[in-house]
């Protein structure tokens, strides 16, 4: 118990929570009682409990209930459930941002780099989410019951923009919208997609704020196929005299968006992969929350001077 209660002690090292304060849904009401426990404490007991596979308002309560545990995790005493139930309501009101400064923490040390990739993946919840339905994963040829989240990663398997879905399958208005909110982050030369990307407003979204977009060409999307690999060279093509992509340069740079679902990966090891909460709320804040988490691992291990990429500390 020891041991899995210090290991997660270097989460909380390197970064502060204390900005949490900032948010008026944390503040008490007018007439109502001082929080027992702090916001950023109890942050630090969720990013704990994921990080050592705990996941649930139950579980979580359970685990905090360890002496060591909550001591290492900032807080006073063991938080009461309902305590744990209502900070993962209020959480959903700011999770996004909360998301957000930590991939400025990210960014602000150098760890994201100038090649984006997007992509979906599947998200598994329980049969008593009422909020989840059936859905296909044609990667993976079966159907799944949950939800879907689209993410932009980029560096050492960082995630830094994401949207929960209804399905796996993200469609045009979400691609763009994570794209939006990834370019806030920075402005990176590559941006990377399958060919469900193979979308004319992404493309020429990205172009026109000084970003090549990369994606497979979708010869079903229309009944005169063009005889290109990737919908850029048409692009270049119609709207540039000066500008020229060479076929073997397309390949070498698309053959790197295999680093999207390594991020996934590390994602999923991070609570992504099944979410346990019931609603739709809940479930888009533990999805939130496990992004947080490998976000504050890729800048731990930085700071500690390991590869940003590992999934867990290297101690």
């Amino acid at each position: 118990l020891n041991a899995a209660a210090t290991e997660t002690v270097p989460l909380f090292e390197h970064l502060e929570f204390e900005f949490l304060l900032e948010y008026d849904v944390f503040a008490p009401a007018r007439r109502g009682r001082t929080r027992v426990h702090k916001p950023p404490d109890l942050f630090c007991g969720f990013l704990h409990c994921y990080y050592e596979d705990v996941y649930g308002t139950r579980p979580v309560t359970r685990e905090l209930q360890h002496s060591l545990v909550w001591y290492y995790c900032g807080l006073d005493k063991p938080p009461s459930r309902d305590t744990i139930d209502r900070f993962l309501t209020d959480l959903n009101h700011v999770i996004d941002d909360i998301f957000e400064r930590l991939v400025e923490q990210a960014a602000a040390r150098g760890l994201l780099d100038s090649t984006y990739s997007i992509d979906s993946t599947h998200i598994e919840a329980i049969q008593h989410n009422d909020a989840a339905s059936w859905n296909y994963d044609p990667t993976a040829e079966e159907y799944y019951y949950g939800f879907g989240c689209t993410i932009v990663s980029t560096g050492a398997k960082i995630p830094i923009a994401a949207e929960f879905t209804q399905t796996k399958q993200a469609d045009q208005e979400t691609a763009m919208r994570v794209t939006c909110d990834a370019l806030a982050v920075d402005t990176p030369v590559w941006m990377l997609g399958d060919s469900a990307y193979d979308i004319l407003d992404w493309h020429d979204h990205l172009l026109a704020a000084g970003v090549v977009p990369v994606a497979p060409y979708n010869p079903r999307n229309t009944d005169d196929p063009l005889d290109i690999e990737y919908r850029i060279e048409d692009r270049i093509e119609e709207h540039s005299e000066d500008v020229q992509l060479k076929q073997s340069i397309l390949d070498e740079t698309y053959n790197r968006r295999t680093g999207v679902e390594r991020t996934n990966d590390a994602v999923k090891d991070c609570g992504l992969g099944h979410v346990r909460a019931r609603g739709r709320v809940h479930a888009r804040t533990e999805v939130f929350l496990a992004l947080c988490l490998r976000v504050v691992v890729a800048i731990t291990n930085f700071e500690r001077g390991n590869d940003p990429g590992r999934e867990k500390l290297k101690l």
